[in-house]
């Protein structure tokens, strides 16, 4: 299933090559050098950030103005997530050691299972929108092709029906489900460092909660946390789903060389600084799936480097704005519903 055309036919030559000349330009122009003076100041940012809501928690008290903090912490955690993401994929540090430290404290700082989550992403990287191979597209509560519509049954397949005019409603869950997804990791005896994640994970929890109904009334703890975790979901949610979802889905056999597989399954989002800092530059989502090392802040200068050797070798790169690529998203999945609507037999 695809919203969007796909590129010309592959060159004889195909294409291992394409990629290397490419590789070479980035390189030429120095962006795959690391950023430390930026990342100092967006750490200290966003730790800053991070104390000042705690802070103004305890401050406001037994007010419901500190629901007003919840949507600010909101916004908060997300800035975290995006941090972890950066240091997950050796952005911030060149060694593991160091970027395996920061982002198991990212992780704990917002309840999410570091080694968990960078697995997970790792393999989305491999395969971008690959069904069967990339974790982001496996059916749960929504389905992202007409096959996985086909074979849908119970909950995903109720939901299925409208699933585009749930999407953003049901965004609001996504902070809980990154929580339950990292304890329910914490089973599988193949995780690294599963006693140390388990142990960060459950603190953040613990302290998490204690605050909430220590400071607060149970009402409004229970306010703050739906507030917060909600809120939290939705913009994790506005920074992720503009980056592949209505792109073209890959299945089977059908794996096009590095290159053409990460440009083709991925979407640019237009913007100035202001959209870097709120999407943590993936807004320039087709750059970091070529470059997943790359600092951040050097995605908006790679951007016409890559646009331009795509253009030379007619791979199609595809910039929209957010709401539209909001648009096609929700698009994508009213299409991929299309065939639980149209059966003839009930749920």
């Amino acid at each position: 299933m695809t919203t969007h055309t796909t590129s010309h036919p592959l060159p004889p030559h195909a294409s291992g090559s394409d990629f290397a000349r490419l590789s070479k330009k980035i390189a030429d122009a120095g962006l795959m050098e690391r950023r430390p003076g930026y990342y100092a100041v967006r750490i200290a940012s966003v730790t800053a950030l991070y104390a000042v809501g705690w802070t103004a928690f305890v401050l406001v008290g037994r007010s419901w103005w500190t629901l007003a903090v919840a949507a600010f912490l909101a916004l908060v955690f997300g800035q975290v997530a995006l941090l972890a993401h950066d240091v997950a994929h050796r952005q911030v540090f060149r060694l593991r050691g160091p970027s395996e430290t920061a982002g198991r404290i990212a992780g704990a700082c917002i309840g999410m299972g570091y080694g968990w989550w960078q697995d997970k992403h790792t393999r989305h990287h491999a395969n971008p929108n690959h069904e069967g191979l990339d974790p982001d597209i496996a059916p749960d509560l929504l389905v992202w092709s007409q096959d996985q519509a086909r074979a849908a049954k119970r909950l995903p397949r109720l939901i299925g029906r409208w699933q585009a005019f749930l999407f953003f409603p049901l965004l609001t869950l996504e902070g809980l489900n990154l929580h339950v997804s990292s304890a329910r990791a914490l089973a599988n005896r193949s995780l690294k460092n599963r006693v140390l994640e388990g142990t960060l994970l459950f603190a953040h929890f613990a302290v998490y909660l204690t605050a909430l109904f220590w400071v607060l009334s149970p009402g409004m703890a229970i306010a703050f946390l739906a507030v917060h975790q909600g809120l939290f979901g939705v913009y994790l949610g506005s920074i992720f789903a503009p980056n592949h979802k209505g792109m073209p889905i890959l299945t089977g056999e059908d794996r096009p060389d590095f290159l053409r597989r990460q440009v083709l399954t991925s979407r640019n989002v237009r913007g100035g600084r202001f959209t870097d800092i709120a999407l943590g530059g993936l807004n320039h989502q087709i750059e970091h799936h070529l470059f997943p090392s790359m600092p951040s802040p050097n995605l908006r200068k790679a951007r016409p480097i890559v646009r331009r050797h795509c253009e030379e070798l007619g791979v199609d790169y595809l910039e929209t704005g957010l709401l539209t690529s909001w648009r096609q998203a929700l698009i994508s999945l009213h299409r991929a519903g299309a065939p639980i609507r149209d059966a003839r037999v009930p749920a």
